[in-house]
């Protein structure tokens, strides 16, 4: 498995009893669900940190009613291909675990590590029971051994590329999804008077070759308004919308969008 590291000293973290202990004598306890916080912050206790609830359940309903199956089957699929039966595998801002999960069914014999900033999103990825250890940290400083993960997985996460190389071993391999230039174009008409394209999706980091580029489009057929209104919740659009935008949504119950996602998979060299 990907090794926990302290946040604190980087040593790796050890399980005694119901909690994680390095070697220098910090420990972390185990949640009742089974994860443990390693995040390190200067923020006040107060501040929120990632996904809040109501974006983690609206996402969670949303993923779970099968809109975006074919990107988890795109997913698991380059896992597996690219993956051993054994892998060690690390979900770098996992959210709520709905593609972590599915990844650890597809290779049941690997390890599966997910890091999320979202004290709400990892509580929601332990309650799958899916054999994942579970962590909240952040991506920028990922409280993982170097060199131990076969895959990185990076879906919809902030990019942290030099963190990625660093946890994982020469010859693994990088899974990342993007959203393409026409994703959710369909929704972002139904919202905004002047509706705008996703940048380019391109990624090429250093210290990676690219050993594959997959696209993915279809159209989504949305047919309530609890199916709009959880698309539109769980992504950054809903918090960055005035409440006038916002109430556009409200009547609908009926929506044709476009998904559009690229994943790319890179080697590490």
């Amino acid at each position: 498995m990907p090794k926990l590291c302290c946040p604190k000293c980087k040593e790796v973290l050890w399980d005694v009893g119901n909690s994680l202990r390095c070697q220098n004598g910090h420990s972390y306890d185990r949640a009742r669900q089974g994860y443990v916080n390693l995040l390190m912050s200067n923020a006040p206790s107060s501040k929120r940190h990632g996904d809040d609830r109501e974006m983690v359940l609206s996402r969670k309903s949303f993923l779970e009613k099968g809109y975006y199956e074919p990107l988890l089957q795109l997913i698991c699929d380059k896992c597996v291909k690219y993956g051993s039966p054994n892998a060690h595998i690390l979900d770098a801002g996992c959210g709520e675990g709905w593609y972590t999960a599915s990844v650890k069914a597809s290779l049941p014999q690997s390890s599966v590590v997910g890091v999320d900033i979202s004290k709400e999103a990892i509580i929601e990825a332990a309650k799958r029971r899916a054999g994942l250890e579970l962590a909240v940290a952040s991506v920028s400083s990922l409280p993982v051994q170097d060199n131990s993960c076969d895959i990185v997985l990076s879906i919809f996460a902030p990019d942290a590329v030099s963190e990625f190389r660093r946890v994982m071993r020469s010859g693994g391999y990088l899974i990342r999804a993007v959203p393409m230039e026409e994703h959710l174009l369909g929704l972002k008409k139904a919202v905004y008077d002047e509706p705008y394209l996703n940048p380019p999706a391109r990624y090429d980091p250093e210290g990676f070759t690219l050993a594959e580029r997959a696209e993915l489009r279809y159209a989504l057929s949305l047919t309530s308004n609890e199916d709009i209104s959880e698309l539109f919740r769980m992504t950054p659009y809903y918090y960055k919308t005035g409440r006038e935008d916002q109430a556009k949504l409200l009547s609908l119950e009926t929506l044709e969008t476009e998904a559009a996602f690229c994943v790319f998979v890179l080697k590490k060299v």
